[in-house]
């Protein structure tokens, strides 16, 4: 056992876990994104999704889960790349270019992660804990969530702030998936289905988040 506590307590140990659980948070996204797609399905399908979810007893254990991976995933890369630039005090006279080049996605990673993580907090605090509008479906009430969704993708404002940082956390998947896989030994570094793989999660992802403030506040989708 304190074999491996030293062991993911070391570089390599962080980066594993850091790789599974980046991809335990894309996926958490990824189940996101589709189930906000009933969006489009009509209101009393995405209220019934909604409620659901949150009179389901086991959403406590879900999102203390959720807080826990996400408190990891950002305290291991913090503290990843610290150790990689305090063993580095002083740049490359020339960077890497090329297949090899750092990309600007990787370079600002971390910012990226804070600024989505200020986003999280705040998207949190607009659905969550935001108006509360009555609705019944099918005889059982619950909360119209629908309704405020489609009220926030009609303010211009808060429809940008939600597209910028969506297209963050597009240019964060296509570094950090690719980066989770290398971590874990599943592919080489360099290999090329690592953009692909990064880039297809981000256009999934990200593009599917994207479609939906989009096609409400063009009145594509109209209710």
């Amino acid at each position: 056992m304190s074999g491996l506590a030293a062991y993911l307590r070391s570089s390599v140990g962080k980066k594993k876990l850091v790789g599974l659980s980046g991809l335990g948070i894309v996926g958490f996204t990824l189940v996101h994104m589709a189930g906000n797609l009933l969006l489009f399905v009509g209101p009393d399908a995405y209220n019934q999704y909604s409620h659901a979810l949150v009179s389901n007893p086991a959403i406590y254990l879900a999102e203390a889960g959720l807080v826990g991976i996400f408190l990891l995933h950002i305290v291991l890369t913090v503290q990843l790349t610290m150790h990689n630039r305090a063993s580095r005090p002083q740049a490359y006279a020339m960077s890497a270019r090329g297949s090899k080049a750092t990309s600007f996605a990787a370079k600002t990673a971390i910012l990226s992660g804070l600024l989505l993580l200020a986003f999280v907090v705040l998207h949190l605090w607009t659905f969550k804990y935001g108006e509360f509008y009555p609705a019944t479906v099918k005889g059982v009430e619950m909360r119209d969530i629908h309704r405020l969704v489609v009220e926030k993708f009609q303010e211009p404002l808060y429809v940008g702030w939600y597209l910028l940082c969506l297209l963050l956390l597009g240019m964060h998947l296509s570094h950090g998936v690719s980066a989770s896989f290398q971590s874990l030994g599943l592919f080489a570094a360099n290999h090329p289905k690592l953009k692909l793989l990064g880039w297809t999660a981000a256009t999934v992802i990200a593009g599917g988040f994207i479609l939906q403030p989009l096609l409400i506040f063009f009145g594509v989708i109209q209710f």
